[in-house]
């Protein structure tokens, strides 16, 4: 059976009655061609009616460019597998990136490597989106001083770096004011991740913020920090219990954590919802499914990726961007966070938990 040749630029040159030049500058955007639109439309139909694709790495020879745009994931390839956002994020990156011709490298790096610095200088990439920031990333801050394009999917104060994120003060203001809405007053803190992460101090600050604004003293025995995934949630709410102190509600402050919550919750035989309430953050595609459906914020996933691709290519290409950026979140209410006292109209007071114990005391 004879191979099919593959179309090659001549061919569509000849089809079209141009140049193979010409064909270059169509099939490449080439910024500077001075081309025709009817001259671009007929090289565009030949090229479709051969079934010609550009060589990729020709093509970013004749822009000068690696048209890939670099998503660096500060955290171990462990934990960006258990991360049920980034599915989302990454089709809203991709499809920013597919618009202007870009394709999407993924690079997963526990804090401590640096290496992803190399992508850049070996022109791999064109620009790094870095999600999950760390303040002690000194590749981040070399990087910058070097003048390369760089977008942050987080933030980190005082860093000139432009930067897309959520309101992760707020959004945790509205969970724990949904909690105390409700008349929890004794409410407890899981972290998402250790506070070297950004997101992780702002979701405390709110959890701070909503009972400040209440008039309750912010407890330190009543906060523990998990590190993004659920085994992490389970092991930090196994510590919050045996600390012996006592509380009625838990503001977990990622979706993943949060079912690790429950899970030690369960296994210190704390009924949830039915003695302990508990609000989530980021609404992940599993949060509706959970058992009790988690009360939770809504992180706009899809919207975040998309809007941080898009920062990136107007810094590539030299358009400017936002300093900072922030996407709304909101509360989507569900089953995992009634009143303390079950929802009895008669206003009694919260029953509190105590580590150990079938119930409430």
């Amino acid at each position: 059976m004879a191979i099919r040749r593959r179309p090659t630029s001549a061919d569509v040159a000849r089809l079209a009655g141009v140049s193979r030049t010409t064909v270059s500058f169509v099939l490449n955007d080439h910024p500077t061609a001075q081309i025709s639109q009817a001259t671009r439309e007929r090289v565009l139909a030949a090229a479709l009616d051969l079934g010609y694709t550009p060589n990729a790495s020709a093509r970013r020879l004749a822009v000068g460019a690696s048209l890939v745009l670099g998503l660096v994931l500060r955290q171990r390839p462990e934990q960006v597998a258990v991360d049920a956002l980034l599915p989302e994020t990454l089709r809203g990156l991709a499809d920013a990136a597919r618009e202007a011709g870009y394709r999407v490298l993924v690079e997963p790096l526990p804090p401590g490597d640096h290496s992803y610095a190399t992508l850049l200088r070996a022109h791999h990439v064109d620009g790094l989106v870095v999600s999950g920031p760390r303040a002690d990333d000194r590749a981040l801050a070399e990087l910058q001083a070097d003048g390369f394009p760089l977008v942050l999917q987080g933030s980190l104060p005082d860093v000139p770096i432009p930067s897309v994120d959520v309101d992760n003060v707020s959004g945790a203001r509205l969970a724990v004011d949904h909690l105390l809405s409700l008349g929890h007053r004794r409410i407890a803190c899981v972290t998402n991740a250790p506070l070297a992460y950004t997101a992780a101090q702002e979701r405390l600050q709110g959890y701070r913020s909503a009972l400040e604004a209440a008039g309750i003293p912010y407890q330190e025995e009543l906060v523990t920090h998990a590190d993004f995934d659920a085994a992490s949630g389970h092991a930090a709410m196994d510590r919050l219990i045996r600390r012996g102190c006592s509380f009625t509600a838990v503001f977990a402050a990622s979706d993943v954590v949060a079912l690790g919550v429950i899970g030690a919750a369960r296994a210190h035989r704390i009924a949830v919802p039915g003695q302990l309430a508990i609000v989530g953050f980021d609404d992940i595609p599993l949060a509706a499914h959970f058992d009790p459906p988690l009360t939770t914020v809504h992180l706009p996933a899809y919207e975040l990726g998309f809007s941080v691709g898009r920062a990136l290519i107007d810094r590539i290409a030299g358009r400017p961007v936002p300093a900072r950026s922030v996407l709304e979140t909101q509360l989507v209410v569900r089953g995992s966070a009634p009143s303390p006292h079950g929802g009895d109209a008669g206003g009694h007071p919260p029953a509190e938990l105590r580590p150990g114990l079938a119930g409430p005391v």
